[in-house]
């Protein structure tokens, strides 16, 4: 359901209808032809299931925010495994997860550099918002954005070769190459792909920026 409110069901001639009426007169009218997972006079919250079946990321996303899309998508898949008598640790669906939701659409740019539509990587987003910010001008807003996997992988623009090794390799290696972009070789699979030590473990660089500081520091 898309609102809050409370459930009545009608039957009509080639179909059964289930309307949500929420606060003041807003209302909306489902014709469903599944199993009904709810009954008259039920009272519902926004986000909750009306007929059996899986539920649209994305049209969750939308209603229910961020956090209860990453929650749905990454118990989902664990159950999928198993289910299969599977048993893998939370925290790897938890790292794709995050990849299909590090993307956010600019809706209104204010004083930034952004055109509306525009997907721009989140981290990118707040620091050009903080700097509008710390110049006076008006920040830009946006909503989140979820991503295919294979989209995810092709939209890192940090590495090339990191985005070229999943799809697409020709054209990601041509536009690379158009656009002139360097690979600064911060990740695990460029490394991986140039043979490398990955920045991890014991070949993580001591002395390197990124590194979280120790105590005392």
């Amino acid at each position: 359901s898309e609102i809050e409110g409370k459930v009545s069901i009608r039957e009509e001639k080639g179909g059964v209808y289930v309307k949500v009426k929420g606060e003041g007169d807003r209302e909306i009218t489902y014709e469903v032809g599944g199993e009904m997972l709810v009954s008259d006079g039920d009272i519902i919250e926004a986000g909750d299931k009306i007929i059996e079946g899986s539920i649209n990321p994305r049209s969750l996303l939308s209603i229910k925010g961020t956090r209860a899309v990453e929650e749905y998508l990454v118990n989902q898949t664990q159950q999928v495994y198993k289910s299969q008598g599977v048993n893998i640790n939370i925290k790897h669906f938890e790292v794709i997860v995050r990849q299909m939701m590090r993307k956010v659409e600019v809706e209104e740019p204010g004083d930034t550099d952004y055109l509306p539509g525009e997907q721009i990587d989140k981290v990118q987003f707040e620091e050009v918002n903080r700097e509008a910010k710390e110049g006076g001008g008006r920040p830009a807003t946006v909503k989140p954005v979820l991503l295919a996997i294979p989209k995810a992988a092709q939209e890192d623009k940090e590495s090339f070769l990191s985005a070229a090794s999943f799809q697409k390799t020709k054209q990601v290696l041509a536009e690379a190459a158009i656009c002139g972009q360097v690979d600064t070789l911060k990740g695990l699979k460029g490394n991986v792909i140039v043979g490398k030590l990955v920045p991890a473990g014991t070949g993580f660089d001591i002395n390197s920026k990124d590194r979280a500081p120790t105590k005392g520091e």
